[in-house]
């Protein structure tokens, strides 16, 4: 008995003393261990796909001890050279990157696996921009947002040529979280709104043959059910099937049978809809839900305007990779390919979202200082 009480007592010391939230701790490895879980019925009984992705998982938890560990004083010192060195990076896919399935997105460095570089900017852009804004007064003032959109619009821009649509708009939504948090007029971003709508047809124009065909699918499907809207409907018919219950795990018709494509990535939460029903998803929402409350709880804690800019931006990114792919794969929002985060089969993505959390728990580390109670 002394002994339990001993080891319950030591585990919260033992995180206390590195850095990390216990509760936000937890919360991932329910994802991560549920996401695994899935996986094994999704990715076709492969145990092989099973011990990779876990092996990512691992490497990005580590990842996520070690920047835990930062003062915040170290993050926001290296921040501009990460920032310059992400961009470094968009250049080289541009250059010497890898193409595959009609896009060039990832890099091949010999010795090393094959990485996305834009996954590692969703991080860099956010850092740049909280520490950008927090060396001004707040609300900030218009020049100090304009000049926080070049350093969104650059990478954004980099992105957006590899094509990756998706990631760009996630990476422009990461770096605007944190001009928005950081409190801007309400004219402003209404003028902001009234602009980008203007600019729809500008943005058609400029999209690729198959970026078009995805918004046509999407206002669609049924248009053409053998082609683009294939996804999209086996999609929906696995979610619709799946009930309050499920089919049952590993008994799901349109992932054994290979009717839905993609079925281990982006569309992994349509497999889990058709074999654990509604209720897994209801299951997995709560743990997502919990995640966010607890990185919002954190971010309020911080106590730097920094640190609060950047968790609280970190944590609204992680709210729109889980809103855009399960809007995609229900219908309601056009196919982009943004994974299920930390559910989906993918290395660099599970590994910077680790990261990221790192960051919010680094956060903690500095606090405002308070004086000293006055001596009566």
């Amino acid at each position: 008995m002394s002994s339990a009480l001993i080891s319950h007592s030591t585990v919260p010391g033992v995180l206390k003393r590195l850095g990390l939230d216990g509760p936000l701790l937890a919360g991932l490895l329910l994802i991560m261990a549920f996401g695994l879980y899935v996986l094994y019925s999704a990715g076709g009984q492969s145990l092989e796909r099973v011990y990779a992705q876990a092996i990512r998982l691992g490497v990005g938890l580590v990842l996520m001890v070690i920047v835990a560990q930062f003062h915040p004083h170290q993050i926001r010192q290296l921040t501009p050279l990460g920032y310059g060195f992400g961009v470094i990076l968009l250049i080289g896919v541009l250059l010497v990157g890898v193409e595959s399935k009609g896009a060039q997105r990832w890099l091949q460095v010999p010795g090393l696996p094959k990485f996305q570089p834009s996954e590692l900017v969703k991080i860099l852009v956010p850092m740049m921009i909280a520490l950008w804004v927090s060396q001004h007064r707040l609300p900030v003032r218009i020049p100090v947002v304009l000049v926080g959109l070049i350093f969104v619009a650059i990478p954004v821009g980099l992105i957006a040529r590899q094509p990756d649509l998706g990631t760009s708009l996630l990476v422009a939504a990461s770096g605007i979280f944190v001009i928005l948090l950081a409190g801007i007029q309400w004219r402003w971003i209404a003028g902001a709104g009234v602009l980008g709508a203007i600019s729809l047809p500008l943005l058609w124009m400029n999209m690729h043959a198959y970026q078009q065909q995805r918004v046509l699918t999407f206002l669609d499907p049924e248009s053409d059910p053998l082609g683009a809207g294939w996804n999209i409907i086996q999609s929906k018919t696995a979610i619709g099937s799946g009930g309050i219950f499920g089919k049952g795990w590993q008994a799901g018709s349109q992932a054994q049978l290979d009717f839905l494509p993609e079925s281990h990535t982006d569309f992994i939460i349509a497999v889990l809809a058709e074999e654990l029903g509604m209720l897994g998803v209801l299951i997995l929402l709560a743990l997502y839900l919990f995640v966010i409350a607890r990185c919002l709880i954190l971010a309020s804690r911080a106590g730097t305007t920094w640190g609060r800019l950047l968790s609280g931006a970190l944590t609204l990114t992680f709210f729109v990779y889980i809103f855009v792919n399960i809007g995609m794969v229900s219908g309601i929002l056009p196919v982009v390919g943004v994974p299920l985060p930390l559910f989906s089969y993918g290395g660099t993505s599970a590994v910077t979202l680790l990261v990221s959390f790192g960051l919010i728990m680094a956060a903690q580390r500095e606090q405002i200082r308070q004086r000293p109670p006055s001596r009566a």
